[in-house]
C-alpha cells in the first residue's frame, strides 16, 4: 500500500504513532514506564486491546501486522496514542465506560508478544478474560474474520507464546483472515504486504475488527459481540 493511501491507519512511522511523538524519551518515574505516573490507576477491573504484529518500518504493511493496524485504528478512534513504553511493549491508557483500557502494541518479535502480554497483564492484574487479541490468521478467507471466547493457538506462533506465557487458552481474541490461494511458503506469505486488489478486503475485515473490539471495551459479552460480527464478510 502507497504511504498515505492505508485504508487502515494515518499514522505512518513505523510505530503507529503521529509524527513528533516519541515514545522512547524516557520519564523517570521510578516505575520503568515510559510515560505512566504511578500505580494509583490500577483496579481490579481493566480491559487490554492487543494487536500483534513486528515492530519496524519493513514490516508495516505485512499480513502479519494486521493486529497492529487494527489497535492503531481503534486507538485512534479514542483519541489515544502509543505514547508509554514498558513491558516490551508500547501501550497507551483511556478510560471508556468508567474502566481503563490499555491499547498495547508488544514489541518483541511477532513470536515472542506473549511476554510483553504477560508482563502488562500481571502489572495491571488484568484477568484474561478481559484481554482482547487481535491477530492474522491464514486459515479464515480474506476479508472475513472469527471472534472466539477462547480455544487454541492454531498455526499462529504469537498466538502460540500467548497461551504459553498466560497458562491458559481462556482469553477472547480476534481473528483477521488471511488465506492465500494455492500453495505458499508460510513465512514468506505472512511477511508480504497486502496486495493491493485485496486492499478493499482488508479494509473491510480490519474495520469489523475494530468495531468488535470497541463493543467489547464497552461492557458487551464476548458471546454477543461474537453474534454481531462473525458472519460479516466482504461482498
Amino acid at each position: 500500500m502507497p504511504n498515505g493511501d492505508s485504508p487502515f491507519t494515518p499514522l505512518n512511522n513505523g510505530f503507529g504513532l503521529p509524527n513528533g511523538d516519541n515514545p522512547f524519551t524516557p520519564l523517570n518515574n521510578g516505575l520503568n514506564i515510559v510515560g505512566y505516573k504511578d500505580k494509583s490507576d490500577i483496579r481490579i477491573k481493566m480491559y487490554i486491546v492487543a494487536g500483534l504484529g513486528n515492530p519496524g518500518d519493513k514490516y508495516l504493511k505485512n499480513l502479519h501486522n494486521l493486529g497492529f493496524m487494527a489497535v492503531e485504528l481503534l486507538a485512534e478512534k479514542h483519541g489515544v496514542s502509543f505514547d508509554k513504553k514498558g513491558f516490551k511493549g508500547l501501550f497507551g491508557v483511556k478510560n471508556i465506560g468508567g474502566e481503563k483500557v490499555i491499547f498495547l502494541k508488544p514489541q518483541t518479535c511477532m513470536n515472542l508478544s506473549g511476554e510483553c502480554i504477560r508482563e502488562i497483564s500481571a502489572y495491571f492484574k488484568v484477568p484474561s478474560e478481559n484481554i482482547l487479541v487481535i491477530y492474522d490468521d491464514i486459515d479464515i478467507d480474506i476479508g472475513a474474520l472469527r471472534i472466539r471466547k477462547n480455544g487454541s493457538s492454531g498455526t499462529h506462533n504469537g498466538m502460540r507464546n500467548i497461551v504459553k506465557e498466560l497458562g491458559t487458552e481462556d482469553f477472547p481474541r480476534v481473528r483477521i483472515g488471511t488465506k492465500p490461494e494455492g500453495s505458499y511458503d508460510i513465512l514468506s506469505y505472512v511477511l508480504s504486504d497486502v496486495k493491493k486488489e485485496d486492499e478493499p478486503k482488508f479494509k473491510f475485515s480490519v474495520n469489523e475488527a475494530v468495531a468488535a473490539a470497541d463493543d467489547f471495551i464497552h461492557g458487551k459479552k464476548i458471546e454477543d459481540v461474537m453474534c454481531a460480527h462473525n458472519a460479516a464478510k466482504y461482498v
